[in-house]
């Protein structure tokens, strides 16, 4: 078994830091001090393909630049790293959707994957024009993947729903391969849709008794479907050659966080509509109230996973920490419990990459997990990297 790897495109920005942003954080919070330019992106793609990674997410929302954008000019800038971009249905025609991943699928083939956010704060869709509430939001999710997926089996589609109203839609060209889809939700309204339409469903990293009920609850439901489904998880890491190398970095970063920081933060993900940011905000909640939360092992919420990151970050709030060792250990944990893909990210981005692409990856391929990227470097002199530090 090979397991798929992506890395994360900060298109906010970059930092030695923790970079708040999404779901509910305030613009400003923990900000980056690494501009998102298009060069520094494409040193970023240019090593996690070299790695042999499958992807790279990118995200979406009012605090990132465009992500259709964005990839669509980051893939001029590589050769085959496909790009999981991250859109919201109900901000777009379904048609216009289709359209453009088919387009992206045309002058770049396979290298689009599109991850379905239907959006957890209701302020921020609103601020886009959109009024629907949180279970309308996955009910229209529904419509809108059932008049993609006819567009690319080259349907003429009509389509008078409770949302959508469709008129004799077609594609000029069909997407070759059809891109996968990617959909995550905690919430008792994301289950049905999923185990519907994904091709992939997407956690963020909780503990791994959490994780095993989610894989069997969506599996039964894609079961019932007659659909079976691929599962992947979302994760920060901080990987080093010793443990304690990597709890030290992890104590800088929690060090570096100013408790109004904190408030602020926490103050707008407490707003959150998101079931899984509330997953995320209950893993940290009683170390952030005690005040204990300065010292990143108290965050360790069982071995090797740290909520630290949820501090200031929506979204994937929690981090593997550890030697290389552990981390590989952690990850063979999470495959065992039947996920697929691992979604990875960390500070910086392109550091971290190369930690975890000449630490992690090679025990990972030594146990047969790992079998993508032909050499355990990514090309180029990296400065940061002591010599033989893998």
């Amino acid at each position: 078994m090979s397991l798929d790897f992506h890395w994360f495109l900060p298109t906010y920005g970059d930092s030695r830091l923790i970079v708040g942003g999404g779901h509910g954080t305030p613009a400003g919070v923990a900000g980056g001090d690494r501009r998102a330019s298009i060069s520094y992106l494409s040193s970023i793609v240019r090593a996690a393909e070299e790695f042999g990674f499958v992807g790279a997410l990118t995200p979406t929302g009012a605090w990132c630049e465009d992500a259709f954008l964005t990839t669509a000019m980051l893939a001029r800038e590589s050769e085959k790293l496909a790009f999981l971009v991250a859109f919201r249905p109900g901000l777009i025609s379904p048609t216009l959707a289709a359209q453009m991943a088919a387009t992206f699928s045309r002058h770049a083939p396979g290298r689009i994957l599109l991850n379905v956010v239907t959006g957890g704060e209701a302020h921020e869709q609103r601020s886009y024009g959109d009024h629907l509430g949180k279970d309308d939001r996955y009910a229209r999710a529904d419509e809108f993947l059932s008049v993609v997926r006819r567009l690319w089996a080259g349907e003429t589609v009509t389509h008078k729903g409770r949302f959508l109203d469709i008129e004799g839609a077609t594609l000029p060209s069909l997407p070759d391969p059809v891109p996968p889809l990617y959909f995550g939700g905690s919430s008792p309204a994301a289950g049905p849709v999923a185990a519907e339409h994904s091709d992939v469903y997407l956690t963020w990293g909780e503990p791994p008794p959490a994780v095993a009920e989610k894989i069997a609850w969506i599996r039964e439901l894609a079961a019932q479907r007659g659909r079976s489904i691929r599962f992947g998880i979302r994760l920060h890491v901080i990987t080093r050659d010793t443990a304690a190398e990597a709890w030290a970095q992890a104590d800088n970063l929690v060090g570096a966080l100013g408790e109004d920081v904190v408030a602020a933060a926490q103050e707008g993900l407490a707003r959150s509509e998101s079931e899984g940011q509330r997953r995320m905000l209950a893993l940290h909640e009683s170390n952030r109230r005690s005040g204990d939360w300065r010292q990143a092992r108290n965050l360790e919420i069982t071995p090797n996973l740290w909520s630290g990151v949820g501090l200031v970050r929506g979204g994937a709030g929690t981090a593997l920490v550890g030697s290389h060792s552990e981390v590989t250990d952690r990850i063979a944990e999470y495959a065992a419990l039947g996920i697929d893909e691992f979604v990875l990210s960390g500070y910086p981005h392109l550091e971290e990459l190369y930690w975890f692409g000449e630490g992690v990856l090679p025990q990972l391929r030594a146990r047969g997990l790992f079998e993508h990227g032909t050499t355990d470097a990514a090309a180029g002199n990296v400065p940061f990297l002591a010599a033989g530090s893998r």
